[in-house]
């Protein structure tokens, strides 16, 4: 997948008494000066960055190309610059999403409680910074940063509490793509392996899903915004899943429910969501019909910001799991446009239920 930022990637630059000037919506300004200064030859000290908001400048999009665009030319013309990319730019050249593939094994005793979780996984190589290949520098035969995609590997760790647990993280020396962490390093890709094998398991233990989840989590505050998403979704426990699921009201489109539970880095933010998904057994549509959240990041400092971020949050990931895909071949990004690489659009939106737990001092 690709960022898919609404708004495209834009910097000014401006190169003077051996001196360079940048704004962008840069992620990591701090890391964009370095790249600059490493790309030119010349100290941090003469570069200055200044960061500018942006749309959807999360994770490692073009901001940071069209801003070594920009003072690549503003160095050559002497003039101040102002770089856009279109749209085109921004879904062909900007990085992609790293390639992760997961193997998972676990091994359940008579009671149907997991006493032992392996994963293995293949990423590309990483640190614990990402940075991508400026475009224009390895274009230009300029020095280069190699693209490290950082963090990746640590969200393999999982918040439940089994006897024995072991996590591999193979590392890719070379990709496609240039690759670079979407949003929230790794955890996209490794909440959805971590959680669907987990639902994998429960099954097979004969355990409603968000049961299973909680005997395995000590976590008072994880076990907690589980029994709030549960209390606003109005779970009804399921031992196993039925044989062909219910038909709709009305019609002949079929509804389901899941869920699911991550501490972010095992650290902080915890969030338990349940999904309210139906499907059209004729096309195979697929649609979220509603969302609910419990979400428990501490202290609320901003509750409007942070319904922002939990909407935002849900809308991109029913998004990227339902209509994503990047296609390519062997010479060219093929999804160039909103029309070759779709995204959500309002009327499919889900309706979106939030529980938010405002803990003061933490």
């Amino acid at each position: 997948q690709t960022h898919g930022s609404l708004g495209r990637s834009c910097a000014i630059a401006l190169c003077e008494d051996g001196r360079l000037t940048c704004w962008s919506a840069s992620q990591q300004t701090h890391e964009l000066r370095r790249q600059l200064a490493d790309m030119f030859g010349i100290g941090a000290d003469r570069v200055r960055c200044l960061y500018v908001e942006g749309s959807g400048c999360y994770g490692r999009n073009g901001h940071e190309d069209a801003a070594a665009d920009a003072a690549l030319i503003a160095r050559e013309i002497g003039r101040p610059v102002r770089v856009q990319w279109s749209r085109e730019d921004e879904q062909v050249w900007s990085p992609k999403g790293p390639p992760t593939l997961i193997d998972y094994a676990a091994g359940l005793d008579a009671a149907g409680n997991v006493i032992a979780w392996t994963a293995e996984a293949w990423i590309p190589q990483g640190q614990s910074v990402s940075r991508a290949t400026l475009v224009a520098a390895e274009l230009g035969g300029l020095p280069v940063d190699a693209s490290h995609p950082g963090s990746v590997q640590q969200h393999l760790a999982i918040q439940y509490a089994f006897p024995s647990i072991r996590s591999v993280a193979h590392r890719l020396a070379h990709t496609p793509f240039r690759p670079s962490w979407i949003r929230t390093p790794g955890r996209m890709q490794n909440t959805f392996g971590n959680e669907v094998f987990l639902d994998e398991l429960a099954q097979a233990s004969g355990t409603d899903p968000l049961e299973f989840r909680l005997r395995h989590l000590p976590d008072a505050r994880g076990r907690e915004v589980l029994q709030r998403v549960a209390k606003l979704a109005r779970w009804a426990p399921r031992a196993a899943a039925p044989a062909a699921a219910s038909p709709a009201a009305g019609g002949p489109l079929r509804i389901g429910r899941g869920v699911s539970y991550v501490q972010y880095e095992l650290v902080r933010t915890y969030v338990a969501v349940v999904a309210e998904v139906e499907v059209d057994p004729t096309s195979g549509a697929v649609r979220v019909t509603r969302v609910h959240v419990a979400h428990d990041c501490g202290q609320v400092i901003n509750p409007d910001g942070l319904r922002n971020q939990i909407e935002g949050c849900v809308i991109q990931t029913a998004s990227r799991t339902l209509i994503e895909e990047l296609r390519f071949d062997r010479s060219t990004v093929l999804g160039r446009d909103w029309a070759s690489y779709p995204i959500m659009r309002f009327p499919d939106v889900p309706d979106i239920a939030r529980d938010i737990l405002d803990r003061a001092g933490e």
